[in-house]
């Protein structure tokens, strides 16, 4: 499930909250040489994790069932032969290999595919009495050939194009499943969908559907295409190659994947929402907030950019906006997919003081790992700060293991006053001091803030650390 998909989906359900209307999840699963097993699954897993519920389906049923198309190949029979009997379209008997040879011969004269109508020319009682006999064939759509058609969408107005360009498309294939092109008009009419919010890639052939429903009869439904995602440099839209590119920057357009990396629902959302459609671009929302702000009308048809770093800002808002009992829930899995034994305690002490500090959950452990650890091992070269040597590095630590090693316990409370002093004593900089005492102590030269961390970590512990970082410095020194 890829970024598209969920804000397609998510605008269908804004929508569907905002005016009181029912949100369907339909499975349209009738290509079955693209079938993939597990992806319903994982469709069903990514929009629950957004948050996004839907008011019938295949996992939750309703009055217009079955929703997986792949249950519904009778239905979509009976409605091509009823086209095929209103004239509206016929069986193709034509084989792949003269397709092939027709298409060739099209690319050679620089000429648009399309099929040449040859099986449209022949007369009903033969075609049914070939399709009566066994004969292979699919059913294609009569389109007109002479003058235009007009169809409609919420966002870009009257969209008029010359019958001459349109294709006599499959509607159905030779082993009897029907293409969405029927399937998704035939559901739509059954299902009494009113607005249809779907991807520009169905701009081609938005006609044809319009010509399907108008051939039965049937009301149309309001259209909406939505705009297309572009790589983030804005050139182009968003390849398979840019899509690989950006897992290997730690960036994804795939749901799974972005949940993987640390990224929470919320944030996603807040992100997805505001490509396309036409409000203020930090404007920072709850799925509640969107509900209540949303208007169809207000979403735009201009391509939008694909833009990661606002992902990370509307990510990181929305972490600090999780109470501290839930970020503490969420960013324990993520701790223990990296071997951390984790200690529910801890932990709960440790969240307040990396909240407003993280991106993504995955952050967390970069940054806290430290806490879970017996024992951390810094790297010499980062014990010594800018501009000072290892035998001053070990200066400042000795003399900072004095000043803690007298305290009773340390707090932060306790601990803060004392090693402000030490840097006025020494007429060293805060950072310099804190520095060395913030890598022995943690590990690392970014830590949430310090003597908290301290007290979390515990007197032992912090103690010991100092003792390991001197023993380093003093064979630097040395």
């Amino acid at each position: 499930m890829h970024l598209g998909s969920a804000r397609t989906a998510l605008y269908n359900y804004l929508l569907a909250r905002r005016t009181g209307g029912q949100f369907i999840l339909r499975i349209e699963d009738t290509d079955r040489k693209r079938f993939v097993p597990g992806a319903e699954e994982e469709l069903i897993d990514g929009m629950h994790w957004l948050g996004i519920q839907w008011d019938e389906g295949p996992d939750v049923g309703g009055p217009y069932g079955p929703y997986r198309q792949s249950e519904r190949k009778e239905i979509y029979l009976e409605y091509a032969h009823r086209l095929v009997e209103m004239g509206h379209a016929y069986p193709c008997f034509c084989s792949r290999e003269r397709l092939n040879r027709l298409r060739q011969e099209q690319q050679r004269q620089k000429r648009p595919p399309r099929y040449d109508g040859l099986c449209r020319r022949l007369d009903p009682d033969e075609a049914a009495r070939r399709v009566a006999a066994g004969e292979p064939h699919v059913i294609r759509f009569k389109t007109p050939k002479e003058g235009t058609t007009t169809v409609h969408d919420l966002l870009r107005g009257e969209i008029v194009v010359r019958n001459e360009t349109l294709d006599d498309y499959i509607l159905v294939k030779s082993d009897g499943w029907a293409l969405y092109h029927l399937a998704a008009m035939v559901d739509d009419h059954l299902m009494k969908i009113t607005h249809v919010i779907r991807g520009s890639e169905w701009l081609p052939t938005f006609p044809l559907h319009a010509l399907i429903i108008r051939a039965f009869g049937w009301e149309e439904p309001t259209w909406v295409h939505l705009s297309v995602f572009l790589k983030p440099s804005g050139k182009g839209k968003m390849s398979k190659r840019d899509a690989a590119q950006a897992i290997k920057d730690g960036r994804s357009i795939f749901v799974t994947d972005l949940r993987d990396l640390g990224y929470i629902p919320e944030g996603v959302l807040n992100w997805v929402v505001l490509m396309g459609w036409g409000v203020a671009e930090d404007d920072v929302l709850t799925l509640d907030e969107m509900v209540e702000r949303f208007d169809v009308r207000h979403l735009s048809p201009s391509p939008a950019a694909i833009n990661f770093s606002k992902l990370d800002h509307f990510n990181g808002k929305h972490i600090r906006r999780l109470s501290v009992d839930e970020l503490a829930t969420r960013v324990k899995p993520f701790f223990e997919r990296a071997g951390y034994v984790v200690d529910d305690d801890v932990l709960r002490k440790i969240t307040p003081l990396i909240q407003e500090r993280i991106v993504t959950l995955e952050d967390a452990v970069d940054m806290a790992g430290f806490f879970f650890r017996d024992e951390v091992t810094p790297s010499p070269e980062e014990l010594v700060p800018k501009g000072l040597d290892a035998a001053q590095a070990l200066d400042i630590a000795r003399r900072s293991y004095n000043v803690l090693a007298s305290l009773p316990e340390i707090t932060a409370e306790a601990a803060e006053p004392p090693m402000r002093a030490l840097v006025e004593e020494m007429g060293l900089k805060a950072r310099q001091v804190f520095g060395v005492l913030r890598v022995a102590v943690t590990g690392q030269r970014v830590s949430p803030p310090l003597f908290e961390s301290m007290e979390v970590v515990g007197r032992e512990k912090v103690l010991e650390r100092v003792r390991n970082a001197m023993a380093m410095l003093e064979k630097m020194a040395s």
